[in-house]
């Protein structure tokens, strides 16, 4: 079974991601790695805390070599701002009676953010003791992680890639085929396959800039290569769409996801959702006519496109601060204002790219097993031909 776990505070020493099951004889290089994270650092309206750091992987434990062992696989982030932090975010006591140093405590709950609600659950009467953790820069370690699943993949003829479909209410033209624009979003300051709308894109994020605000945006990510079989019908948390909603939801300010028409669905007929059954006998194969299901149904893959859709609010730091209450003397103020992005949302598609990364790994090894990548890829093959014909 392939598990994973993050740690690590935004400003602390550094981020951690640990995920165990990846079976050994996998080829994986930190330039891999590093690839990814610094895809995560880009994309036009990122904060000043991009300018500081310069993530690269430091890989601790699971590989010798450049392989896989099969071991658990243990990574490391180092956070370059930490040495501006060192006193303020020290794990150890500090001398005299006041604790940390005044600056660095906050009082003030951003709405829209986890300050409130984590203070009070967790009894904090510092937000900073719940931002630190609850703040987008831990997804470094979600992408680390996220991109040896994708080299897993890749060894699978399974590709993934993600890109941005709107920001600030400016859409890309429907239609366009972001697999034949793959160069194109990977050039792009946006990650957008529609140079046209990625100029108005721009151009509204440096307003938004201009007023102290932030803007969000929709992100997609795509997977191809996947046999149908992935998933299943029999248990609601086996259920390939649920598990992949699920990861996309747990990225900070995603507040929804969609598979394939999503949404859409509930304003059509039948016949205009579902696509039809054909078969292709050059390939012996099943395909299906259009790809409204988002290549899910049932909660299994049926061999199309995965199409998964998400939305992001804009960030809830703003530099023109929303109204508040300072949680030591009840009083009314301007909420907190944190160093940040005006728009993340093209990183964010590389963070939802890395959960579905996760997510796909992890049903493919559920579904064959292996504990060598010459034994899932034995497995992998056979169940390919077993189905072929069918």
């Amino acid at each position: 079974m392939l598990r994973w776990l993050t740690a690590g505070e935004s400003h602390g020493e550094a981020l951690l991601g640990i995920i165990e099951g990846m079976p050994s004889g996998l080829y994986l290089e930190a330039d891999h790695i590093d690839k990814y994270l610094a895809k995560r650092q880009g994309g036009y309206g990122r904060g000043a805390r991009m300018s500081i750091e310069r993530d690269r992987v430091n890989i601790l434990s699971g590989v010798r070599h450049g392989m896989t062992l099969g071991s658990p696989i243990a990574l490391m982030i180092r956070n370059l701002d930490w040495k501006n932090w060192k006193e303020k975010m020290a794990p150890f006591p500090l001398s005299g009676s006041d604790g940390p140093a005044d600056d660095a405590s906050i009082s003030r709950p951003r709405p829209g953010h986890a300050d409130l609600p984590g203070s009070l659950k967790y009894n904090q009467t510092d937000i900073r003791n719940i931002l630190e953790r609850s703040s987008a820069r831990g997804t470094a370690a979600t992408v680390a992680l996220g991109s040896v699943a994708g080299r897993m993949m890749q060894e699978l003829q399974i590709t993934a890639m993600a890109h941005i479909v709107s920001i600030g209410g400016i859409s890309i033209k429907d239609k366009i085929d972001p697999w034949q624009c793959e160069g194109a979003v990977s050039n792009s300051r946006l990650y957008c396959a529609d140079a046209e709308a990625e100029a108005a894109m721009i151009e509204e994020i440096d307003r938004a800039r201009h007023d102290g605000d932030t803007l969000g945006g929709v992100f997609e990510v795509r997977i191809r290569g996947l046999h149908p079989g992935i998933g299943s019908h029999v248990q609601a948390d086996r259920r390939l769409d649920g598990q992949l909603a699920q990861a996309v939801m747990g990225i900070p300010a995603v507040k929804g996801v969609e598979v394939g028409l999503g949404f859409g669905v509930a304003s059509r007929p039948g016949s205009k959702v579902h696509d039809p059954i054909c078969y292709d006998a050059v390939s012996n194969t099943y395909r299906h006519i259009g790809n409204n299901a988002g290549g899910i149904e049932g909660g299994m893959s049926n061999g199309e496109e995965i199409v998964v859709r998400a939305a992001m609010k804009p960030i809830p730091t703003l530099m023109k601060p929303l109204d508040s209450v300072d949680m030591m003397d009840k009083s009314a103020v301007s909420a907190h204002a944190e160093r940040s992005d005006v728009c993340a949302v093209p990183a964010a598609s590389v963070v939802a790219e890395a959960e579905v990364c996760l997510v796909i790994a992890r049903a493919l090894l559920e579904k064959h097993g292996g504990d060598s990548m010459a034994e899932l890829q034995e497995n992998y093959n056979a169940y390919k031909k077993l189905i072929s014909g069918r």
